[in-house]
């Protein structure tokens, strides 16, 4: 019989001990009348497409040259592989500019990798996306004038419309890329069309 008390006792000894410390945390506590309630299972915060794994961003002169625009970059995804870049420029008054989306790979730059002996891990091409993250808006992607006054004709594959609308305006902002295409594009923004335009390829 002493056996089985003993061990009760303890039990209840131990019991008594965690309420007191729970009653002295609750009375100390700034909150203390709120009862913690845990989330559901369904709503808690999972890694998924839309998960934000870093964000770079600065501020540029681009659609206004009296204020400046946000240029965004988004890591997207549940893995640094796996995940999309998405590239936004958000005016001054909020308006979103441009929203383009391109698979992070695509920000690697293979020169980078040809004298890493672990150029085909995982962690090496990982490094090498948050590395192009860190270099997509270097300050040599910006130029202006956006098309130099030597160009007086647009290349065929441009539309018209628009390099015309920038290459008359000596004050527009070009920004260098490469899409998810692997090329290099030039973008500006045409205020006689009040839209950012490709320039160059």
């Amino acid at each position: 019989m002493k056996k089985i008390v003993a061990p009760i006792a303890l039990l209840l000894l131990l019991v008594q001990a965690s309420c007191v410390t729970t009653d002295r945390e609750v009375g100390t506590s700034s909150n203390a009348d709120k009862l913690y309630t845990p989330k559901p299972e369904a709503s808690r915060s999972r890694l998924n497409s839309r998960t934000v794994l870093r964000t770079v961003a600065v501020q540029r002169s681009f659609s206004d040259p009296k204020s400046k625009d946000n240029f965004v970059l988004l890591l997207q995804g549940p893995k640094i592989l796996d995940a999309n870049a998405r590239f936004l420029i958000i005016s001054a008054k909020g308006d979103t500019l441009r929203n383009e989306i391109m698979p992070a790979k695509s920000l690697i730059d293979e020169r980078t990798l040809q004298d890493d002996p672990q150029a085909g891990s995982v962690r090496a091409r990982e490094l090498a996306i948050l590395q192009g993250m860190n270099m997509f808006f270097a300050e040599d992607k910006f130029t202006s004038p956006a098309i130099p006054r030597t160009v007086t004709a647009p290349p065929s594959e441009i539309d018209a419309e628009g390099w015309s609308a920038v290459q008359t305006d000596k004050r527009a902002v070009g920004f260098d890329y490469t899409d998810a295409s692997g090329r290099e594009k030039r973008i500006a923004y045409a205020r006689k069309l009040n839209k950012a335009v490709v320039i160059a390829e």
